[in-house]
């Protein structure tokens, strides 16, 4: 116990000096998941002050994402009114049909090749390193600097994907599990049931939630500070019930917060950027701190060079060749297409389905090996390259408007 207090500690620091120079930190090519990661590999690797059991370790991780994508589906679905998120659904349904496939191809593809390891293990991979984050693409597209420095259509366009495919990989990763981890076929059910039971709750609870405050607002009992702390209520709400009704809670929460977004409209949601901030800052830092603590080197040194090289090979050919081949069905200019290409940062999601995986069975060491390696160079490549990303496409944008 004494382990996790000196990590809230930590943790507690961090957050504080990130509150002190969140301005600068915002101008700087890092960004706060990768000041996390870093302050844990510090903690655990490096230093040796806090070491956990494996098995607790990722009991409190699986949680930890969960609760945290749950969170950060519910800004994803509040960020932008509803009818702004209806103006993209074209490029949203391309990224989440013909791309989000070829991702999982190219990344089970990879690490049967690199890697060596057997194609039901390499198709497990891919599923659970499809997915676009959410938490690390709300570095890069929300708080001022991305507002100034991208157009809103891109940026509904990043964040309608990562809330969305999230869910869906939920589908890909319980169809790879029937064979890596030798699951009943009655996992297909399973799967649909998780995505149509999905929609079912998200429906119902945001419905019932945004009329809820709807007739709150009406007779003037409802703040915005209190609206805020509802949203993060909710999200928790709709992933409990989904959860007992055994069906894809992620994908529930964001259906959850669409719906509610829609039902309250946009008077009700000037706190939601704030959502945003406090997402992307702080709540984000105790997972990434425990990535750091428990990243498994000596997993990694068994690897030997194709773990590196997997690990970039992903980074490089699992989106951006795929997002560029796409670039007539999106109907979006090409600086649009380059920057939608590389900021596909892999993270939360990853870690979340790569945690599921082990404990419904799939034991292989180099699954959580090559998949938590995957998600460290992510956060530090999406991490130094957000910022500077972002002020390229400005600079872009104004070399072709001169």
């Amino acid at each position: 116990m004494r382990l996790l207090h000196l990590g809230y500690a930590l943790v507690g620091v961090l957050a504080v000096l990130l509150a002190f120079w969140s301005s600068a930190i915002r101008r700087a090519p890092v960004s706060e998941p990768l000041l996390a990661l870093v302050l844990g590999v510090l903690a655990g690797p490096v230093f040796g002050l806090i070491d956990l059991r494996h098995h607790a370790a990722s009991g409190l991780m699986l949680e930890a994402a969960r609760i945290l994508l749950a969170i950060s589906l519910m800004a994803v679905a509040l960020r932008f009114p509803l009818s702004d998120y209806r103006s993209v659904i074209r490029q949203v349904g391309v990224l989440l049909t013909v791309a989000m496939v070829g991702m999982a191809v190219v990344t089970a593809g990879l690490a049967w090749l690199i890697l060596g390891v057997p194609l039901a293990l390499a198709v497990l991979l891919g599923a659970c390193l499809t997915p676009t984050d959410p938490v690390l693409a709300s570095s890069i597209v929300s708080g001022g600097p991305a507002e100034r420095q991208l157009p809103g259509r891109l940026r509904q366009v990043i964040s309608g994907e990562s809330g969305a495919n999230d869910g869906l990989a939920f589908v890909f990763v319980v169809l790879a599990l029937i064979p890596a981890a030798h699951t009943a076929s009655g996992q297909a059910r399973e799967a649909v049931w998780g995505v149509l039971g999905a929609v079912l709750v998200g429906l119902v609870v945001g419905y019932a939630a945004g009329r809820a405050v709807c007739a709150a607002e009406a007779r003037e009992d409802v703040e915005e500070g209190s609206l805020l702390i509802f949203a993060v209520v909710l999200a928790v709400a709709a992933l409990g019930v989904a959860r007992l009704l055994h069906t894809d809670a992620i994908l529930a929460v964001f259906v959850t917060g669409l719906v509610y977004n829609g039902v309250i409209g946009d008077e009700s949601r000037a706190s939601e950027q704030e959502l945003d901030d406090a997402l992307t800052r702080y709540l984000v830092l105790p997972l990434f701190f425990l990535l750091g603590v428990e990243v498994p080197w000596r997993d990694w040194l068994d690897l030997g060079w194709p773990g590196g090289a997997f690990a970039v090979a992903v980074l490089l050919l699992r989106r951006f060749p795929v997002v560029l081949a796409l670039r007539p069905a999106l109907g979006m200019p090409r600086r649009d297409v380059v920057f939608l290409g590389w900021f596909g940062p892999i993270g939360v999601s990853a870690l979340f389905y790569l945690t599921y995986s082990r404990e419904e069975g799939a034991r292989d060491w180099r699954l959580w090996a090559a998949g938590s390696l995957v998600v460290v160079v992510s956060t530090i490549a999406h991490g130094v390259t957000a910022t500077l990303g972002r002020r390229w496409y400005a600079a872009r944008s104004s070399t072709l408007r001169g």
